[in-house]
This record gives structure tokens, C-alpha cells and sequence, in this order.
């Protein structure tokens, strides 16, 4: 009887130490999700504010030509010669333009769009790019510019005329109007997404060396990067090579709507989750990859040690019902 009694509290012990390990792990992993969902939805919500504190910066210097232009009407040279006085304020804006509305100057005719282009890090030039081989009047920044007073991000296009600066462009536009109130022409200050891709360098740097962010990381080596997606779910900025494309229509609708969220998918051949988030002053949304390997790491370390500390219970449970049953 005192065997069976023995028998019987071992087994409990050891069933009860089951649970206990399989509770332990439970909330083990939960922890690592928590801690994991915490720190990346904080880093996207910081790159999101970097991000759109370097597109204030840009704007605001944009706005300083145009409003040369708005002041230097009177002429198409004064009005070059506006577009010119400032174009070192941006080293990376690529160019300023003024596309005009038709026969605003009678003698320039339908097309008149001077443009300033940078053609190195120092020098520019004046090009003259409307024509009827560039009509931008039906373009879509222009008529979107005549029905609106206010400034606005076109969306990311690609523009070819055969010299060297056609590319893939984003641009910051403004409609500027006459002493009148009649629309006088269009503003506008070309990027290529090359500063945006240097912007993700620096947020990326910035996360992997920050000090108090990595402080309680569970994770020596995190493998997470930084993009940034269009409202259409099209990558415009991303590391070489880790291009990313949210393809579902709730995912568009959702960067459409300005909303953020998690979404697990495969990107570039590996299992990710990725968080994203708008940005501020534009119709783009900032999103961190990060590799679901990131989160086997910690619980590995964790969960390992306490599945040899169960096994190892559970064997010296065994020996000792043994023992009870030869004694």
C-alpha cells in the first residue's frame, strides 16, 4: 500500500511538473511575441517620424523657390532666374520646374516649363522641356494641380525624354496664381528615390546601433530592414535587392485608408512578418521586414534549458518509481 501511495505522489509530481514546463513555455513564446511585436511596431512608428521630418525639410525648401516664382511673374527670364536663385538650398532635389498654363507669356506659346536641373553636385543648367512631345498639361500632377490651391506629393513615376535625366522621380508640387488669382503655372521639385534609400541606411544604422533599443533585445541578431511602399503596394525605396510588394487588396485598401497593421508573408523566399504605418505629408506608408527566424532565437535559448530541466525530471522520476518497485 505504502509502495502503491509512494507510486501514485511521484506520478503526480511528475504530471504536475509537465504542466508546469508546458505552461512555462507557453508563456515563454508569448513573452518573445510580445517583446518582439512591441519593439518593431516602435521602431516602424520612429522610422515613420524620421522619415517624415526629412520630407518637412525638403518641402520647406521647395516652398522657398516657389515662392521666387510666385514674386517674379512679371517675365519668362525673371522667373528663370527665380528658379535658379536657390536651387542650392537641396542638393537632393534633382530639379525645379514652372510649367506654365498656355499662352501665359504670349510669346512662349502653348509649352513654356523651364526646368533647373542639377547635372553634378555643384553645377545646373536651364533646360526648356515642354513641347508637344511633353505635354504636361495632361499630365496627371498638372490637372490635379488646376483643381486644387494646395501643395501635394505627385505619385512616383517614370519619366523618359531620351537624355540623361529621365528616371524613376518622385515630385513635390505647388499651383502658383497671379496677382489675379488666375492660375499662372505649376511648381514642382524633382527626386529620385536616391535620398529616400539613404534616409532607410541611416534609420537601419541608427536601430542596429542604438544602445538603450538594444538593451534588452532578446535576439542577438535581429535580421529585420526597412522599405518604404507606395499606396498601390509597390516598393519605392528598399535595401539592394529586399524589394517588397503588398499584393492583397485588404493590404492596399488598408495603405490606401492610411492604416497600419502586421502581415505575414514571404518575402524574398524567407517566412517575415512585416509592420507597417503611413508617413506623415505623403500617400506612402513605412514598413519593417522583419525574418520569423528573429523570434526562434530567443525561444531556443529559453525553452531549450527548461525542456532538459522537464527531461532530466522526468528521468530521475522514473528511477525512483523504479526503485520503488524492486524494493
Amino acid at each position: 500500500m505504502i509502495k502503491h501511495s509512494k507510486l501514485y505522489i511521484l506520478l503526480t509530481v511528475s504530471a504536475v511538473f509537465l504542466v508546469f514546463s508546458s505552461i512555462a513555455l507557453s508563456v515563454c513564446y508569448q513573452t518573445i511575441k510580445t517583446e518582439r511585436h512591441v519593439r518593431y511596431v516602435g521602431m516602424m512608428n520612429i522610422a515613420a517620424e524620421n522619415i517624415a521630418k526629412t520630407i518637412s525639410g525638403m518641402e520647406m525648401n521647395a516652398m522657398n523657390v516657389f515662392d521666387e516664382v510666385e514674386k517674379h511673374l512679371d517675365s519668362p527670364e525673371s522667373v528663370i532666374v527665380a528658379l535658379e536663385s536657390k536651387t542650392h538650398l537641396n542638393p537632393d532635389v534633382r530639379g525645379y520646374f514652372a510649367a506654365f498654363e498656355p499662352n501665359f507669356f504670349k510669346e512662349k506659346g502653348t509649352w513654356f516649363e523651364p526646368y533647373v536641373v542639377h547635372v553634378d553636385s555643384s553645377e545646373f543648367e536651364v533646360r526648356m522641356v515642354g513641347s508637344a512631345r511633353h505635354n504636361y498639361h495632361k499630365s496627371i500632377w498638372y490637372v490635379r494641380a488646376k483643381q486644387s490651391s494646395e501643395s501635394f506629393w505627385a505619385d512616383p513615376y517614370y519619366y523618359y525624354d531620351g537624355t540623361d535625366i529621365s528616371g524613376h522621380y518622385t515630385t513635390f508640387v505647388k499651383p502658383i496664381s497671379d496677382a489675379n488669382g488666375r492660375l499662372a503655372c505649376v511648381c514642382g521639385a524633382d527626386m529620385t528615390f536616391e535620398w529616400l534609400s539613404n534616409e532607410l541606411k541611416h534609420i537601419d544604422n541608427a536601430f542596429m546601433n542604438n544602445e538603450l533599443l538594444n538593451r534588452y533585445r532578446l535576439s542577438s541578431e535581429a535580421d529585420f530592414y526597412t522599405v518604404v511602399i507606395n499606396k498601390d503596394g509597390s516598393c519605392i525605396a528598399s535595401p539592394e535587392g529586399k524589394s517588397v510588394a503588398m499584393t492583397q487588396d485588404y493590404l492596399i485598401q488598408n495603405l490606401v485608408k492610411k492604416k497600419g497593421g502586421t502581415e505575414d508573408m514571404v518575402v524574398n523566399g524567407v517566412p517575415s512578418t512585416v509592420y507597417y504605418g503611413p508617413i506623415a505629408h505623403v500617400d506612402w506608408s513605412v514598413a519593417i521586414v522583419v525574418a520569423k527566424q528573429d523570434i526562434k532565437e530567443p525561444l531556443m535559448k529559453m525553452g531549450i534549458p527548461l525542456l532538459l530541466v522537464t527531461v532530466l525530471g522526468l528521468i530521475v522520476v522514473w528511477l525512483i518509481c523504479r526503485k520503488l518497485k524492486y524494493a
